[in-house]
């Protein structure tokens, strides 16, 4: 094992066969080739998948010289093949596939190179900040990477396990160039390389993983450590892991301090300051005298940045107390479907609306610190984004006002996905009500409700329609893959 290269890859706490596999070794010259596999595909399935892109995969790139990426697309094309062919001969094997990054790093030249397919990840780690470089192939992975999901929202997503590409699933990767992401980047002296497969990033959020990275261990060390974090967290998947470091010593280039000529009119002396100890010297024995309009324009430009100063003060305060009185007056709250004769509604009421209409992302924690008691809802709560994931940290319960007998949520038509974490409907006619939308419920109590979820449909208007009509689903909480077809069915 050279010194500057390690993998290692773990079981974990749940599962009893491990899907994974790992490549880490030199093909000569200062290039080491690293890649993570995950196999998809049931007990069997997962693990001939994965030992398949393995072996297709080392053996085509102990071959290459230069071309790196050309020559790991076709690796993986061939690993796909393979695995394609094999499924279609063997009875027990119809479903497996994998997903896989493979990275070639260059250290001699400073650069590496990456070829990418599923959920497995590669990370770049560079003055101690950990930078994501792979994008995940799947609707979790797409919010997440645009910003509209936290990386804790993300974590925790009831869909964060289904993938949308993989080796073997389709021939797709035949004839479609974006199925394969690629790219290069500089890899400097100190920079380091993290491939690891979901096990990992399902259970340690990348701050996590930065606190380990930076210590001053071993890359063996920082791989234990890595794979110990995921099986203190739960432990619900395979997890693997494979480190890459430039290990030549990093240039760090002293400051020195610049010649500086102060330049006057030109029928006046100058003054020039030597780098070495700052004496300065003067062609004529004149004296250096202030520009009087320049230092007039100068005095101007102080007072117009003072006054810009006090302004945005004033204004950051203002809107500092605004804030302090924690919501907005009722008359403010725009709502659809409101009326002038709707009865007051009480604070804790108003604060969650407010927070329903001015989430900017895609995840609302309600803890019981900011609601330290029971909710009383004595009108309707209204969601309007089109992905929203509510979760309920600690005890969080929605209870209906005696004089109101409308739903608790009303979930419009235009969103696509809600999820409802850890929250307590009481004493509604109707707890949820919503249109054409994803309902996903985790750890959700329905108490003396008579209808629990209602669910309305918008269908054509005049037109023939065949159509089934699921309820509600209750998402188990699963590490199984689940792979996409590409009009999006399993």
């Amino acid at each position: 094992m050279a010194e500057n290269y390690f993998g290692i890859t773990d079981t974990g706490r749940v599962r009893d066969n491990n899907e994974d596999t790992f490549i880490a070794e030199t093909l000569g010259n200062s290039i080491v080739l690293a890649s993570v596999i995950d196999g998809v595909g049931g007990y069997n399935g997962g693990e001939v998948a994965s030992a398949i892109a393995k072996d297709v995969i080392t053996r085509h790139m102990s071959k290459v010289d230069g071309d790196y990426i050309p020559a790991m697309i076709d690796a993986l094309k061939q690993a796909s093949a393979a695995i394609f062919n094999k499924k279609q001969t063997e009875v027990g094997l119809e479903s497996m596939a994998c997903v896989v990054t493979v990275a070639i790093a260059d250290v001699a030249n400073n650069i590496f190179y990456y070829a990418h397919v599923g959920d497995t990840r590669l990370y770049l780690l560079r003055d101690e900040s950990l930078v994501k470089i792979s994008k995940d192939h799947s609707f979790v992975g797409f919010l997440e990477d645009s910003g509209r999901l936290t990386e804790t929202a993300a974590m925790n997503h009831p869909k964060r396990n289904e993938i949308n590409k993989a080796l073997g699933f389709t021939t797709q990767i035949d004839t479609d160039e974006s199925f394969i992401e690629t790219g290069s980047s500089p890899f400097l002296p100190g920079d380091m390389l993290l491939l690891c497969s979901d096990g990992l990033t399902d259970l340690v959020d990348k701050a996590g993983m930065s606190a380990i990275l930076t210590q001053d261990t071993s890359l063996t060390d920082k791989a234990t450590q890595l794979i110990t974090a995921a099986n203190s967290n739960g432990g619900k998947d395979n997890v693997t892991v494979v480190l890459v470091q430039n290990n030549k010593v990093a240039q760090r280039p002293e400051a020195v301090k610049p010649a500086a000529v102060l330049k006057k009119n030109a029928d006046e002396p100058y003054l020039a300051v030597k780098p070495d100890n700052g004496n300065v010297s003067s062609k004529t024995n004149q004296t250096v005298t202030a520009n009087p309009a320049t230092a007039k324009k100068n005095y101007g430009l102080t007072i117009l940045l003072a006054v810009l100063c006090l302004a945005l003060a004033a204004s950051s305060i203002w809107l500092y107390l605004q804030w302090q009185k924690g919501i907005q007056p009722v008359a403010n709250v725009t709502i659809k479907g409101a009326t002038k004769d709707a009865p007051l509604r009480n604070r804790d009421e108003i604060k969650l609306q407010n927070m329903l209409n001015n989430l900017k992302k895609d995840t609302l924690n309600l803890s019981d610190t900011a609601f330290k008691q029971v909710i009383i809802i004595s009108d309707t709560l209204h969601v309007l984004k089109d992905t929203l994931y509510i979760r309920g940290k600690g005890n969080i319960v929605l209870k209906r006002d005696t004089a109101y007998h409308g739903p608790a949520l009303d979930i419009a038509a235009q969103c696509k996905v809600i999820v409802l974490d850890n929250i307590k409907f009481e004493d509604f006619d109707v707890a949820v009500s919503l249109f054409n939308t994803g309902l996903f419920l985790r750890g959700t109590q329905f108490s003396n409700c008579r209808v629990s979820v209602q669910k309305q449909y918008l269908l054509s208007n005049k037109k023939f329609i065949t159509a089934d009509m699921p309820g509600a689903k209750l998402k188990e909480d699963t590490s199984a893959k689940v792979i996409l077809k590409p009009n999006g069915t399993r």
